[in-house]
């Protein structure tokens, strides 16, 4: 098996021509959008879910109203690009260079304000705004942490004299407590679980599922 290693050749992906064909202006991009936020078709009110809602015609102060809760609202809205001014265009291709950057989506590196600042040509405090939204989206949907991660157990449960009558154990310790295992990417996500009977067995496998 390959090891899974930053900028490998064998990596699926799509290229930056790829990207710009496939959002070659705005309205491509707010149809993808649409796609990707309500992809069985209904638009839904993002603030009290009703699918009761309607195009504004001037687009003014946002795109769409609901009929119940009277708010406005547009694709932005709930998302990391909420109150932006921003092209959702512009969006895309901040999502496609820090998503993309070998040096991963941490805080403490990856791509720089000052990349986005000069291939987007928005300003540095735009660039530095921008790359702190996505990343704080990307770090709770990437697939296994990178980077220097560090893994600790802990014993769950409570102190025997804090617990009800019929639940105490009589066991002093360890025992009767749940073993959770936690592991913490520097400067980024954390992720845990409880573990099963077998530890040493149960610790391994939690650290290959979840540390790339």
């Amino acid at each position: 098996m390959p090891q899974h290693v930053p900028g490998r050749s064998d990596r699926d992906g799509i290229s930056i021509f790829d990207l710009f064909d496939l959002f070659p202006d705005e309205d491509a991009a707010e149809r993808w959008f649409e796609k990707m936020r309500w992809p069985d078709g209904v638009r839904a009110c993002p603030k009290c879910g009703s699918v009761d809602t309607h195009c504004v015609k001037s687009r003014k102060p946002m795109p769409y109203r609901c009929r119940d809760c009277r708010a406005y609202f547009s694709l932005k809205t709930g998302t990391v690009m909420a109150d932006s001014n921003l092209s959702l265009r512009v969006w895309i291709f901040g999502l496609y260079l820090v998503a993309t950057s070998l040096k991963g989506v941490s805080s403490l590196k990856g791509v720089s304000s000052l990349k986005i600042h000069r291939d987007l040509r928005v300003t540095q405090k735009t660039a530095w705004f921008m790359i702190h939204r996505i990343r704080e989206a990307l770090l709770f949907s990437v697939g296994k942490l990178v980077g220097r991660v560090e893994v600790d157990e802990a014993y769950i449960g409570g102190k025997e004299k804090n617990k009800h009558k019929s639940k105490r154990t009589g066991n002093l310790g360890t025992q009767g407590k749940v073993k959770v295992m936690g592991a913490k990417q520097r400067g980024g996500m954390v992720v845990a679980r409880p573990l099963g009977l077998e530890a040493e067995a149960t610790m391994a496998a939690f650290v290959h599922e979840n540390v790339e």
